[in-house]
């Protein structure tokens, strides 16, 4: 592909990714699907230019807004600015590759070149932008994530807008970490341990892994260091019954399994059975089979009130507003509401009230999200803990070294990880324990 078809694939991209619509990185999967002939250099190309202009949504628009641009279209607007503000394209750089040609953008209107002619000399940052566009975060939601980082604001904002790491789960059914990093060399792929999961590998740049004979052979997953380190913090052993209430995929599912040396029994739960059924194959990958998949009709199910005080461990991977995996998901930022944060608050509150139930007495229950909001996180705590009596919470550092060794990496009763401070996505956990 020419430069300049990339560039109109940008564009179709953006013009397919709305706020109501699927995910960015759905559509970006759906319109390779479709578009075959795409090489892998290209579809890296093209991946970078998306996801940069998705990055810097929030600057990219106050620049269009400053310079009276909103008639034009919105995902060629993007990408003018982008290629003017972030590139450094002069505005005689537009007319070679905005000609018309065979999948090449159409030639520039009157009011884009005009608008080309506004950002000569600019970058993308600005004096006049508010903290909200400066940190590509909602408006709406400065202000609690201002409360909820402090002083460290502007570094964990800064993370936030950065490329995720990808980080692997070594599958101790399969292998052990040094096993995982010798099949992982034979295939050319650089990793390395990670700081906090004993389990853990981080990969050095965004290298495929899904094709590679370690991850076809279920010795590696997929999972980031904060999710591994939730999963580890639940204590599940060997023996125990044990249940993922939010299951999902099964990302949390497998890494359980794997710590309970399949010897016991897990219960996967999830209302999606979508996703209950793509986990199926994860789970054959990796050598599981003390896994149950259930789908529920909602948290209210009466499948849990029959299994109620019958598990040692429940996790509750709850349904949030995934604010700390902002660095994989910049357009989920853009896709939620404060009207979704008040509903999300209520649903996270009955899905706990509902799962602690099933922990019988001496059990543990740990709520965990993708959230840096204290609403989702901290505040549910108390909310649980008022209505809940027969339930107290553990605090962190005695449960890290119990399941861990050592010391944990937050401060605090519960744990608290983020981008900046610790390099993973952003991850909250309480341990409940029933007495």
């Amino acid at each position: 592909m020419t430069p300049a078809a990339r560039i109109q694939a940008a564009i179709e991209l953006l013009a397919l990714t709305a706020p109501a619509g699927p995910p960015a990185d759905q559509r970006l999967s759906e319109y390779f699907r479709s578009h075959r002939y795409i090489g892998s250099k290209d579809r890296h190309a093209i991946s970078d230019l998306f996801y940069g202009i998705v990055r810097r949504h929030a600057a990219l628009d106050w620049w269009i807004r400053e310079s009276a641009a909103e008639a034009l279209e919105a995902s060629r607007a993007r990408v003018i600015a982008a290629l003017a503000l972030i590139e450094g394209w002069p505005a005689k750089q537009f007319a070679s590759s905005f000609d018309g040609g065979r999948y090449h953008p159409e030639p520039l209107a009157p009011a884009e070149r005009a608008f080309v002619r506004s950002l000569a000399g600019h970058t993308l940052a600005h004096p006049k932008q508010p903290d909200w566009v400066r940190y590509e975060v909602p408006e709406w939601l400065f202000p609690a994530l201002a409360e909820a980082l402090g002083a460290r604001l502007v570094p964990e904002l800064t993370a936030l807008q950065g490329e995720a790491t990808v980080d692997l789960r070594v599958n101790a059914l399969k292998g052990t970490r040094e096993e995982a990093l010798a099949a992982l060399a034979s295939e050319h792929i650089a990793a390395r341990p990670t700081p906090y999961s004993p389990v853990g590998l981080r990969l050095s740049g965004r290298t495929g892994i899904a094709g590679t004979k370690p991850f076809q052979a279920g010795l590696v997953e997929v999972q980031d260091e904060g999710s591994q380190l939730i999963a580890l913090l639940t204590g599940a052993a060997p023996g125990q019954r044990v249940c993922d209430f939010c299951a999902g995929a099964g990302g949390k599912t497998l890494a359980l399994a794997a710590a309970m040396g399949n010897r016991g029994q897990i219960v996967a739960l999830d209302v999606r059975e979508g996703r209950l059924k793509r986990a199926a194959l994860r789970l054959r990958r990796a050598g599981i089979h003390n896994v149950t998949r259930r789908q529920l009709t909602s948290h209210r199910d009466p499948w849990v009130k029959r299994h109620k005080a019958s598990f040692d461990r429940v996790l509750v991977d709850a349904p949030c507003t995934g604010s700390g995996t902002w660095r994989r998901n910049p357009d989920a930022k853009w896709r939620i509401g404060p009207q979704d944060l008040a509903e999300l608050t209520e649903l996270q509150a009955k899905i706990l009230a509902s799962a602690a139930r099933l922990v019988k007495r001496g059990g543990r229950l740990v709520y965990a999200t993708c959230s840096l909001l204290p609403a989702e996180n901290e505040s549910q705590v108390r909310r649980f803990l008022a209505a809940n009596p027969d339930f107290r919470l553990v605090p962190v550092a005695g449960v890290w070294a119990e399941c861990l060794g050592g010391s944990a990496p937050s401060t605090g009763e519960c744990l608290n990880l983020t981008p900046a401070s610790h390099g993973t996505d952003g991850f909250f956990a309480a341990v409940l324990e029933r007495g």
